[in-house]
């Protein structure tokens, strides 16, 4: 079982949670949580380190363990632009990543979305499939990949498809079935509990998740 579990993107939706189960449950010795600013509560189990994710140095220091998970993620509206969002939501998981290989990390957990593909049409989704792409080509012994439709939660800032999402869902929901059932809202605590749990038994290769599986 590993000991060290290693999570950026610790203070959005699903890392915030993420790293409540994993200290709440016995898999893991430590937890690390790599943040821009301390998270508001203490644990003896949890180290929080503050780090400027440009810095690579800084990051091969610290991005040492036996699981990385990686929850960060932004939008165009809150990034300010295109080259800001390709900033966090893929130069941030593949720069982690590629260090966290040569660091021997094992096993690495992406939280991506449905529909990401590297040569889909849209903006958003070309971005989700080329950090896949890039991650998947750093030949993790293990590699996880998370591809939930909206997600529902405790959010500071309700982003506007998820406004949509929850005032459709008990309206339309009955309608995703079959092949459109793959884009019904996902809890994200069901997303943070799943990450948890697989990683716990680290099947090799490389899994996707689409949470109409589940």
């Amino acid at each position: 079982m590993p000991g060290t579990a290693i999570v950026i993107g610790a203070t959005g939706l699903v890392g915030a949670l993420l790293v409540q189960d994993l200290l709440e449950n016995s898999g893991y010795a430590k937890v690390k949580a790599l943040v821009r600013k301390p998270l508001p509560f203490r644990d003896g189990k949890l180290e929080q380190i503050v780090v400027d994710f440009t810095d690579e140095a800084a990051l091969q220091s610290v991005l040492h363990g036996d699981v990385l998970f990686c929850c960060i993620g932004t939008t165009i509206k809150k990034a300010g632009s295109e080259e800001a969002f390709i900033a966090v939501d893929y130069a941030i998981p593949v720069r982690c990543g590629a260090i966290a290989r040569k660091n021997g990390i094992r096993q690495f957990h992406l939280v991506s979305s449905i529909g990401a593909q590297a040569s889909s049409k849209n903006f958003y989704l070309r971005t989700k499939g080329r950090t896949e792409a890039a991650l998947r080509a750093l030949e993790f012994p293990a590699m996880f990949i998370y591809q939930p439709s909206f997600l529902v939660g405790n959010r500071k800032e309700m982003r506007f498809g998820e406004q949509v999402a929850l005032w459709v869902m008990p309206v339309f929901g009955f309608l995703l079935r079959g092949r459109w059932s793959k884009y019904r809202p996902v809890k994200a605590e069901d997303v943070a509990v799943k990450m948890r749990e697989l990683s716990e038994k680290g099947a090799p290769g490389v899994h996707y998740i689409l949470f109409h599986q589940y």
